[in-house]
C-alpha cells in the first residue's frame, strides 16, 4: 500500500550481502533430519566470531511521497481508508488500495472558527467524526461530497469507542449503531449516528450521557467489547484518564443488533458501587489506550491484550474474558519507558542532548510496543521488554517540522507516523522472527515451538525442553522431547542409563524408532531388538514383584501394569515384525522363559510350524490342531492318532485340503484299536470327501473300501467271525458310491475291492462286486456256495437284457435247490419266482427214484398251460393264412388297374411324344419311355438291386443271342400300331443324369460311362445299358429272337417261361415306384451340380 509513494531508506552501513551459514556437524545414532533443510537467520547456534549473520530489520520507516497542501493536524486509518485533517480545514481521504485517487473535502468553516482537534474513523472506514477544540463536531460518511454538522454534539470529544461487531458484520449499514463518546470534562455519552437521509430526523439519532467520572478528568481512552462472541451476554467497557483506568463489566439492556440504548443499565449498576479502578499517578495531562486483536478483521473477535500509555510507563496485560470477576486485565504489568537520548538536531529549537522519557504516542503490534518520540521511533518487546531504535526521524525531518503522532489501522495491521509536514509508513517484516528465542529464554517451550518456523529452530527448542524435563526429573517427557531433537543417540541413552530410568529409555527408543526412516534397516532392527529385550526384562521384573508382594501387599496395580506392558509388547511385535530378526528374538524370548510371547511372536511372524511343534511337544493336541494348510499334511499323522475326532473336525472346516495328501495320516487309523461304539473317523472324513465334495480319485475310493473291509478287531486270531450284518456299511457304500458318468463304472478298482473282500471273508460284498463286474455266474455261484439263496436270486435277475443268461442263472439256482437242498416242494415253489424256467427244465435235476406225487399237480398245470399255448398258436396260424389269401387277391386286382392319358402326353424325362415307343404310367401321373425309366431308375436304386438288374440283363441278353440268325428279319417291333416300323440307329435320347437334371445333347450310354466312379454302386450303374435292357423288357415272348413261333425247337417252351419270369422280375424292380417321386427323397443330400459337370445355367 502506498508503494508508489513510500521511499524506504536503509540504515547506513547495513549490508545485505548473503553469507552462508556454517554446516553444523551432528554426531550420534543417525544423521540429523534437518541436514537438508534451509537454515534461517537468528538461530540460537554458536557461530565463529568472524562470521557475520545478516539480519533483516523487523521494522522499516519510509516516507510517503505525498505533499500536504497544509499542515497536518490529525490522522486516522482503518480498513485501508486513510483520512487526514489539515490546518486549512480540508479533509483528505485516500483509499490505499487505489492510492492514485485522492479525495479532498473542505469544511465550510474558517480556521479561526473551527480548529480540527482529532479525527475518529470507525473500523469499517465508513464513518468519520471530525472534532474541534471549540466543541463543534462534524460527521462525514464515506462517499459524501461534504460533511454534516452534529448539532447536538456540543462538546470536546477526546475518545470514541466504536461498535466493531456491528460495523464489520454489515457492509451496507449506514448506521454507526451504539457508540460511546468520551469528552474532555470526564463525561461518557452513548450515541447513534446514521448517514441515511431522513427529513424528520437528524443524523445524530440520539446522544445521552451514561456516566461521569468522579475526578472529571478527560476521557483519553475508551473501548468496549461484548463477550462471548458467539452469544454476547456481557460487555466490558475500559475507560482511561491521564492517571486512571476503569473497568465496567455488566449486562447491556438489550442486544446491540436490535438498536437502541444499551449501556444505560450497565453504567447504572455502578452508581452505588465503584468500578474496578487502577491508578498510576503522574504529571502528564494526556494518555492513550490501545488494544491488539490478531483477528480484528473478523466482526466477532475479541482483543488479546491492551496497553495504556501513562506517565510512569506502559501499563499492559492480557484480557481474560473468561474471568468471573470484574477485573478482566490478567497479568497486568508496568513497563517503564526506555531511556532515550535526544540526538543533535540542526533545528534551532532542538539543540539539546538530554534524555527523553515520555513518548508522544504509542501503537501496539503483536509482540511490540511502538513508541514515538520527537526524533525517533523506538520498539519495545512486550515479551522481554528489550528496546531498540527502529529509526531516527532526524534523517527524514525537515527544518521546523513537528512530530504529531502515530496511528494504526487495526484491521489491516498497518502503522503510520505523521508530522505536520510529512507522512511515514512503518512497515513490519517478520516480526515473529526472534519470538521463539525470547520464549525459549523464558522457559515457555510450547509457545516457542509455535513460533519456530524452521526445523533447526524447532530442534533447538526441543533440545532445551528435553534438558529441562530431564533436570526436573520428568523423564518420560524428556524422552519424548529427546526423540524429536537431534541430540545424539549415545548421549541420550547414557543419560537415562546413568539415571537408572529404563522405562523412560524404553519410551525414548519407541519414539526414536517411530521417527527412524524405513530405509535405515539396520538402525531400525537394532532399536527394535533392544526394545524387545527391555519389554521382556520389565515383564520378568513385574512378575518377580507380584510373586514377592502377593502375600503382604495388594498387587492389583502391578498386575494391571503387567497386563498393559504385555499388550504393548504384543502390539509392538505386530507393528515392527518386519524390523525384527526372528532367530534373535526367539533366542531372547527363550532366554527370558516367556512361552506366551514365544508363541505370539511365532504366530505374528507366520511361523505356525514352530507353534504346532511346541504344542505337540507339550502334548496339547487340541491347541495344535488348527494351523496352516501345509502343516495339516505334516503333523496330520501325529494329531489323528491322539485326537482323531478333533483332527477330522478341523479337516472338515478346511475345504481346500487335498485328501490325497492326507492319506498317510488316515492310514494311521487302520490298525489303531478303537472303541467299537465310536465311529471310524477316517471313514467319516472319506465319506464327506466323496459324497459332499464330490471327490473322484480312485485312491480315495479304494481307501474307504479298505477301511470298510478291514477292521482291527478282526486282525487277531481270537477275533469273532464276521457276521453278515457287519457287511452293511460296506454294502451301502458299494451300492451308493458315485460312478463315472461316461463309463458307468464306479471310481474304485473293482478287482482291488474284490480281492480285499475275499481276503476279509466278506461274501455279500464279493457277490455285489461280481455283479458290478458283469460276472453274474460267479456272483450266483458264490452266493450259492455260501448258502445265501436270496442273494443268488437277486443276482440272477440282474442281467435284464439277456434272457438266456438269466435262464442259465436260474437253472443253477434250481439245480442247487433240487440236488443240494433235496427239497422237491421248495423246488416247486421256486418255479413261482420266475417265468423263465418251467418244470420240464428242472426235471433232469430230480433223482431217478422220486415220487411223482410231490410234483403231480405242477406237471398237470404245466400240461394245461402247454395245451392253451398250442391253441393260441393254431389261431394265429389260421389268421396268418387268411391274411395271405387277402393279399394275393389284392395283388391280382392290381394287375387289372388302368389309367386314361391324353394322346399328346409327353415323356417326363425326354419330353418327346409318349406314344412313339413302349412307355410306363404311374399313379402319380408321371409317364416315362421304357429306356428313359431304366436310365432314371438306376440312379437311386441301392447296390443289391443294381446287382440283381445287372444279372437279369446278362441272362436276357444271352438268351437273345441264341436267335441271332433271324435278327436281321426282326427289326425292333413296337407294340404301338401307329409307331414307325423301324427306328434310326443314330437316334439319340437324353437320360436324367445323377443329379436329376436333363441334358439336351448328351449320349445315352457313352456319356454315362465314367461319370461316377467314386463308389461300387456307381460302377454298377455304368454297366447297365438302358437301350439294350429296354428292348428285352418290352419285347413280347414271341418276338424275342430265337424263341419266336418260327424258331421253336425242342425245349423252347421251357426257355420262354424262364425268360418271361426274368422279364417280369426285371419289370417289377424297375417299376416298383415312380423314380421322380422317389428321387426327391433320395437326392436330398446331393448337390445340384456334381463334381466334374459343367453347368452354365447358373451363370448370370
Amino acid at each position: 500500500m502506498f508503494d508508489d509513494y513510500v521511499e524506504h531508506v536503509a540504515a547506513p552501513g547495513r549490508s545485505h550481502a548473503a553469507v552462508s551459514l556454517p554446516q553444523v556437524q551432528y554426531e550420534g545414532f543417525e544423521p540429523s533430519p534437518y541436514a537438508d533443510e534451509e537454515r534461517a537467520e537468528g538461530l540460537g547456534i554458536s557461530y565463529p566470531a568472524d562470521v557475520t549473520i545478516p539480519t533483516t530489520p523487523l521494522f522499516e520507516l519510509g516516507r510517503v511521497q505525498y505533499t500536504l497542501p497544509a499542515p497536518l493536524l490529525s490522522l486516522a486509518v482503518s480498513s485501508d481508508i486513510l483520512s487526514m485533517g489539515l490546518a486549512n480545514n480540508i479533509i483528505v481521504q485516500i483509499e490505499l488500495s487505489r492510492s492514485e485517487q485522492v479525495v479532498k473535502i473542505a469544511l465550510p468553516l474558517k480556521p479561526t472558527e473551527f480548529t480540527i482537534h482529532k479525527l475518529f474513523l470507525d473500523p469499517s472506514g465508513r464513518h468519520l467524526i471530525i472534532t474541534s477544540s471549540q466543541g463543534e463536531n462534524w460527521y462525514l460518511y464515506r462517499g459524501w461530497k461534504k460533511p454534516k454538522p452534529l448539532k447536538s454534539f456540543k462538546l470536546v470529544v477526546e475518545s470514541v469507542a466504536w461498535n466493531k461487531a456491528a460495523l464489520l458484520s454489515s457492509s451496507h449499514s449506514t448506521s454507526t449503531r451504539e457508540i460511546l463518546i468520551g469528552t474532555k470534562n470526564g463525561t461518557i455519552y452513548e450515541a447513534i449516528i446514521d448517514a441515511e437521509e431522513d427529513f424528520f430526523k437528524s443524523h445524530e439519532r440520539y446522544l445521552q450521557p451514561v456516566y461521569t467520572l468522579p475526578e472529571r478528568q478527560p476521557v483519553t481512552g475508551l473501548k468496549f467489547d461484548s463477550f462471548p462472541p458467539s452469544d454476547p451476554r456481557k460487555t466490558l467497557v475500559v475507560v482511561t484518564t491521564p492517571t486512571r483506568i476503569y473497568q465496567f463489566v455488566g449486562i447491556p439492556d438489550r442486544r446491540s443488533d436490535e438498536g437502541g440504548r444499551v449501556f444505560s443499565a450497565l453504567f447504572a449498576s455502578y452508581r452505588d458501587s465503584a468500578p474496578k479502578i487502577s491508578e498510576l499517578p503522574g504529571n502528564v495531562d494526556h494518555s492513550e489506550l490501545h488494544t491488539f486483536n490478531a483477528n480484528a478483521d473478523q466482526a466477532h473477535s475479541l482483543p488479546r491484550y491492551l496497553g495504556w500509555m501513562t506517565g510512569p510507563g506502559i501499563y499492559h496485560g492480557s484480557l481474560n474474558f473468561e474471568s468471573g470477576s470484574d477485573d478482566l486485565i490478567d497479568g497486568a504489568q508496568l513497563l517503564p519507558y526506555p531511556a532515550v537520548m535526544s540526538s543533535p538536531s540542526p533545528s534551532p529549537t532542538r539543540r539539546t542532548h538530554a534524555p527523553i522519557n515520555f513518548p508522544l504516542s504509542i501503537a501496539l503490534t503483536e509482540f511490540h510496543f511502538i513508541l514515538l518520540y520527537q526524533d525517533r521511533v523506538v520498539g519495545v518487546s512486550n515479551l522481554n521488554e528489550h528496546d531498540y531504535d527502529l529509526s531516527l526521524l532526524d534523517v527524514y525531518q525537515k527544518p521546523n517540522e513537528e512530530v504529531r503522532g502515530i496511528t494504526a489501522d487495526p484491521v489491516r495491521k498497518t502503522y503510520w507516523v505523521y508530522t505536520d509536514q510529512s507522512l511515514f509508513e512503518l512497515v513490519i517484516t517478520n516480526e515473529h522472527r526472534d519470538v521463539w528465542k525470547i520464549l525459549l529464554d523464558k522457559g515457555k517451550y510450547d509457545a516457542a515451538l509455535q513460533y519456530a518456523k524452521v526445523a533447526s529452530q524447532r530442534d533447538h527448542v526441543m533440545g532445551a525442553q528435553a534438558r529441562a524435563f530431564f533436570d526436573d526429573g520428568r523423564y518420560f517427557q524428556a524422552a519424548q522431547a529427546y526423540a524429536q531433537c537431534s541430540v545424539s543417540f549415545e548421549e541420550v541413552t547414557l543419560k537415562f542409563l546413568d539415571a537408572g530410568e529404563r522405562d523412560a529409555l524404553r519410551s525414548y527408543l519407541v519414539s526414536r524408532l517411530e521417527r527412524t526412516r524405513k530405509i535405515d534397516l539396520s538402525q531400525r532392527m537394532m532399536l527394535a531388538t533392544w526394545l524387545v529385550e527391555f519389554y521382556l526384562s520389565k515383564c520378568n521384573e513385574l512378575d518377580d514383584l507380584i510373586a514377592s508382594e502377593s502375600v503382604s501387599h495388594d498387587v492389583d496395580n502391578l498386575q494391571a501394569e503387567r497386563s498393559i506392558l504385555e499388550d504393548d509388547l504384543r502390539q509392538f511385535f505386530q507393528t515392527y515384525k518386519a524390523n525384527l530378526d526372528p532367530r534373535t528374538v526367539y533366542e531372547l524370548i527363550h532366554d527370558h522363559g516367556r512361552t506366551d510371547f514365544y508363541l505370539h511372536f511365532a504366530t505374528v511372524m507366520g511361523d505356525l510350524k514352530r507353534v504346532v511343534e511346541h504344542w505337540i511337544m507339550e502334548e496339547e493336541w487340541l491347541k495344535a490342531i488348527d494351523s496352516d494348510l501345509g502343516l495339516y499334511y505334516r503333523f496330520g499323522p501325529v494329531l489323528i492318532r491322539h485326537a482323531p475326532k478333533e483332527t477330522v473336525d478341523s479337516w472338515l472346516r478346511q475345504q481346500s485340503l487335498d485328501p490325497l495328501s492326507l492319506v498317510p495320516a488316515l492310514l494311521q487309523l487302520q490298525h489303531v484299536p478303537r472303541d467299537p461304539l465310536s465311529p471310524n473317523q477316517a471313514i467319516r472324513y472319506l465319506n464327506h470327501v466323496i459324497f459332499e465334495q464330490g471327490n473322484t480319485s480312485p485312491t480315495i475310493h479304494n481307501l474307504i473300501i479298505t477301511f470298510y473291509a478291514t477292521s482291527p478287531s478282526h486282525s487277531s486270531p481270537s477275533s469273532p467271525p464276521i457276521h453278515p450284518e457287519d457287511d452293511g456299511p460296506l454294502l451301502r457304500f458299494l451300492s451308493s458310491a458315485p460312478s463315472d458318468p461316461l463309463t458307468g463304472r464306479p471310481y474304485y478298482d473293482l478287482d482291488y475291492a474284490l480281492r480285499l473282500c475275499k481276503q476279509a471273508g466278506r461274501t455279500q460284498p464279493c457277490v455285489h462286486i461280481y455283479s458290478k463286474m458283469g460276472l453274474y455266474e460267479c456272483s450266483v455261484d458264490l452266493a450259492l456256495q455260501k448258502g445265501d439263496l436270496e442273494l443268488a436270486k437277486i443276482n440272477a435277475d440282474m442281467p435284464e437284457d439277456d434272457d438266456q443268461l438269466r435262464k442259465k442263472l436260474w437253472l443253477k439256482i434250481a439245480k442247487y435247490v433240487v440236488q443240494d437242498k433235496q427239497d422237491i416242494k421248495m423246488a416247486m415253489r421256486f418255479l413261482e419266482n420266475t417265468d423263465l424256467i418251467k418244470i420240464e427244465d428242472i426235471l433232469p435235476f430230480f433223482p431217478d427214484f422220486v415220487v411223482i406225487d410231490d410234483f403231480k399237480d405242477e406237471i398237470c398245470t404245466a400240461l394245461e398251460g402247454y395245451s392253451a399255448h398250442i391253441d393260441v398258436l393254431k389261431a394265429e396260424m389260421d389268421e396268418a393264412t387268411r391274411n395271405a389269401e387277402a393279399i394275393k387277391q389284392d395283388i391280382a386286382a392290381l394287375q387289372k388297374r388302368f389309367i386314361t392319358i391324353d394322346a399328346t402326353e409327353k415323356c417326363s424325362v425326354c419330353s418327346n411324344a409318349l406314344f412313339t415307343r413302349q412307355f410306363y404310367v404311374f399313379p402319380c401321373q408321371h409317364t416315362f419311355h421304357a429306356d428313359c425309366l431304366i436310365g432314371l431308375t438306376k440312379e437311386y436304386l441301392p447296390a443289391h438291386a443294381l446287382r440283381r438288374i445287372l444279372a437279369l440283363q446278362n441272362e436276357l441278353i444271352k438268351s437273345s443271342q441264341k436267335g441271332s440268325l433271324e435278327r436281321g428279319a426282326i427289326a425292333n417291333p413296337s407294340l404301338i400300331p401307329s409307331a414307325p416300323a423301324s427306328r434310326q440307329a443314330n437316334t439319340q435320347r437324353t437320360l436324367l443324369s445323377a443329379n436329376f437334371g436333363i441334358g439336351q445333347n448328351g449320349h445315352r450310354a457313352a456319356n454315362s460311362l465314367g461319370r461316377n466312379i467314386l463308389s461300387a454302386g456307381d460302377r454298377l450303374r455304368d454297366l447297365i445299358i438302358p437301350d439294350a435292357l429296354a428292348s428285352v423288357v418290352t419285347a413280347p415272348v414271341g418276338w424275342i429272337p430265337g424263341i419266336g413261333a418260327g424258331a421253336k425247337r425242342a425245349g423252347g417252351e421251357k426257355d420262354a417261361e424262364k425268360i418271361e419270369k426274368m422279364r417280369k422280375e426285371l419289370e417289377d424292380v424297375l417299376s416298383a415306384s415312380c423314380p421322380l417321386c422317389e428321387s426327391v427323397v433320395a437326392g436330398l443330400d446331393k448337390p445340384f451340380v456334381q463334381a466334374g459337370d459343367v453347368d452354365a445355367s447358373w451363370v448370370l
